[in-house]
């Protein structure tokens, strides 16, 4: 059982009080090269400047790899602290299986890198007023060297600390797996709240982030695993990022379109949690034969009990 797996390493409470300061301050470091980076830009005249005016003082592919390496800074920090914190091999803060399953990987990346570029050329047909071509080759080009690499240190980092570190940490501390599914994907929801499409759509967009955060706890409880996150929450922003970008979102890119409609948060927020999601989890659920849903959503998390097999003599 994945949760269960944190009883083979170090997991007293205090050491993932120390781990989340740890990792937090792997992402402030991170956060050093974009800021001295913008304050040259501006001469360290910022003062009044509003966040998406501070997305445009740097080229944009410079912008977006120096916003993405506090990610992998803080990716960095997660790792040695569930390693030499926690005592806890990597792969068993992946996965309760033998070994990493690429397979889920890729399709959890292919399911939803197809579902994105079908939707987008729909509404690309359908209302190419709301679209500008925005393809430029040799730009492109560099987004899609720091695409492959850098957004999946970006997602991995928000896998292995919400859906593995944090879920197993609070998952053995509440000795059940409904609180550590709550509770971060609350918190990784709520991590958003400064994305400037809450500023542009209003607080009703917390609703598509928080969802987002269950639908991701839900397929690491119901497998046992983080694979199927860790690609499926690549696939999202990588695709997402080469395909279109806008001046309201957190990745304004280089990428092939640019959305120049005016975003309404309605039922667009609405439909892909109480809709598309549970279609997703019904096809991961067929093809990977996922059943007791409610032991592993709701059921209880018990420390193994080690039986001694040596006969006394």
């Amino acid at each position: 059982m994945f949760i269960e797996q944190i009883y083979k390493a170090r997991h007293e409470w205090w050491r993932y009080l120390l781990g989340v300061l740890i990792v937090g301050a792997g992402v402030v470091i991170g956060q050093v090269p974009l800021t001295l980076a913008i304050l040259m830009e501006t001469g360290f005249d910022f003062v009044g400047m509003t966040e998406g005016e501070m997305m445009t003082v740097l080229d944009s592919n410079l912008f977006f790899f120096l916003m993405l390496l506090s990610f992998a800074v803080g990716l960095g920090a997660l790792l040695l602290t569930i390693r030499y914190l926690h005592n806890q091999p990597l792969l068993e803060a992946t996965t309760a299986r033998r070994k990493m399953d690429w397979g889920r990987f890729f399709f959890g990346f292919g399911l939803i890198g197809i579902f994105t570029v079908i939707t987008v050329a729909v509404d690309y047909y359908s209302n190419p007023q709301d679209f500008l071509w925005n393809f430029d080759f040799v730009p492109f080009m560099i987004l899609l060297l720091i695409a492959l690499v850098m957004v999946p240190l970006q997602t991995s980092m928000e896998e292995y600390f919400f859906r593995g570190y944090l879920m197993q940490g609070l998952g053995a501390m509440a000795g059940n797996r409904w609180v550590p599914l709550v509770v971060t994907s609350v918190i990784f929801g709520g991590l958003h709240i400064f994305n400037p499409e809450v500023s542009k759509m209003g607080y009703i967009i917390m609703v598509y982030y928080i969802g987002t955060g269950f639908l991701f706890g839900i397929m690491t409880l119901m497998d046992e695993g983080l694979e199927l996150a860790l690609g499926f929450h690549a696939g999202n922003n990588l695709i997402g990022a080469l395909l279109v970008t806008a001046d309201w979102t957190a990745f304004q890119t280089n990428s092939v379109l640019k959305d120049i409609s005016d975003p309404m948060a309605g039922l667009d927020v609405l439909f892909p949690v109480l809709v598309i999601y549970p279609l997703f989890l019904f096809i991961m659920a067929k093809m990977y034969g996922w059943t007791d849903w409610k032991g592993k959503l709701f059921g209880r998390v018990r420390k193994p009990v080690v039986i001694n097999s040596a006969e006394e003599i």
